[in-house]
Order: C-alpha cells, then sequence, then structure tokens
C-alpha cells in the first residue's frame, strides 16, 4: 500500500517516517519529496507498506497526529495524472471568431 504523508516539518528526515510507521508493519520503502533546486524537504512525501490492512491500521492511527511539531496527515496515496499537454491549455487564449471583441463587420 502506498501512503501519502502531508505537512511534515521540513527537517523531519525518512528514518523518522521509517520507524514511525515500522509500528504498524513492514514497510518497503519511504520518500520524502525535495525541491529540485534547493534540495530542502517540500513537506510531504510517501510510505510504502507491505501489507495493505497494516498500512490502513497505520492510516488510522497516525492520520491528525502530531510529529515534529507539525500536526500530519496521513492518506492513501492517489496514482499520479499525468497532464497531457503539460498542463497547457490551447483553447484558453483569444479566439477571433468568440464573437467577442469588435467587428467592424458587425455593425
Amino acid at each position: 500500500m502506498n501512503i501519502y504523508v502531508s505537512n511534515l516539518n521540513y527537517r523531519t528526515e525518512s528514518d523518522k517516517l521509517q520507524s514511525l510507521f515500522a509500528e504498524y508493519g513492514e514497510v518497503s520503502s519511504v520518500r520524502i519529496i525535495t525541491d529540485r533546486e534547493t534540495g530542502r524537504s517540500r513537506g510531504f512525501g510517501f510510505v510504502e507498506m507491505t501489507d495493505d490492512n497494516a498500512g490502513q491500521k497505520a492510516i488510522d492511527a497516525l492520520n491528525n497526529t502530531e510529529l515534529d511539531g507539525k500536526t500530519i496527515s496521513v492518506t492513501i496515496a492517489r496514482p499520479k495524472t499525468e497532464k497531457s499537454n503539460g498542463g497547457y491549455n490551447r483553447n484558453s487564449g483569444f479566439n477571433r471568431n468568440s464573437g467577442g471583441g469588435y467587428n467592424k463587420n458587425r455593425y
């Protein structure tokens, strides 16, 4: 089970998350997401647990609890969605056929 952990303290390290979740079952991986340019934590991460039941117990027990001075949010991770065009919408700009603006042939 892949678990999403948000609102992490920027100083929280993966070893701490590993031991926290290991209390509920076997943890196969922990990844705290960092900024590409600065290397600083972005305040969220993912914990992969081998057993779904243990993962659900960890979610139930740890959601809205305090870790390193911050109240963390723990949920099932949703699959990453891909943006087909990088988030750019070609049709969101000015459309000369939309009827907007001044058209000297209309009046």
